[in-house]
């Protein structure tokens, strides 16, 4: 009775370590304006979401806020779930709608430099075979006015 035991604990612990959860990440793709108006308008942002286990995941809430040039620019929310299949980059369309008032130093920075600095920052809330998580999407770089283009 004993050697059972022990091989079905062995096989409820290797089931768990294959189990092990790492953090999906997020980088910025592209940018395409949807429309403008008087007081703002709407983007469309491309994300690519990388999912390193060995398992899919499905969302069930994304919410970023997108500065540039350290003001913030508007935020993004995407609720309806997503699948991210397991060890590969899933590219997800988000709306992002803004206010002019928080053009003018990106503005500013692209007439310039011909470049603007954008930090991506929020979190991703994924059902796991674990549990609910909750993952904090941090991301920063430079993007060009020619990838900002439609």
């Amino acid at each position: 009775m004993r050697p059972l035991l022990l091989v079905t604990l062995a096989g409820v612990l290797v089931g768990c370590a294959q189990l092990r959860f790492e953090e999906p990440t997020a980088a910025l793709v592209a940018v395409r304006v949807t429309e403008i108006g008087l007081e703002g308008g709407g983007l469309r942002l491309q994300l690519d979401v990388h999912n390193p286990n060995t398992y899919e995941l499905r969302t069930t809430r994304i919410a970023v806020g997108v500065d540039l040039e350290s003001t913030n620019f508007g935020n993004v929310e995407l609720t309806e779930p997503l699948r991210l299949p397991a060890g590969q980059a899933t590219r997800v369309e988000v709306p992002l709608s803004f206010r002019w008032s928080g053009v003018g130093a990106g503005a500013r920075a692209l007439l310039s430099r011909g470049t603007v600095r954008y930090t991506l920052n929020g979190r991703l809330i994924v059902d796991t075979p674990l549990g609910a998580r909750e993952i904090p999407v941090r991301a920063s770089g430079e993007a060009s006015l020619r990838a900002l283009a439609p």
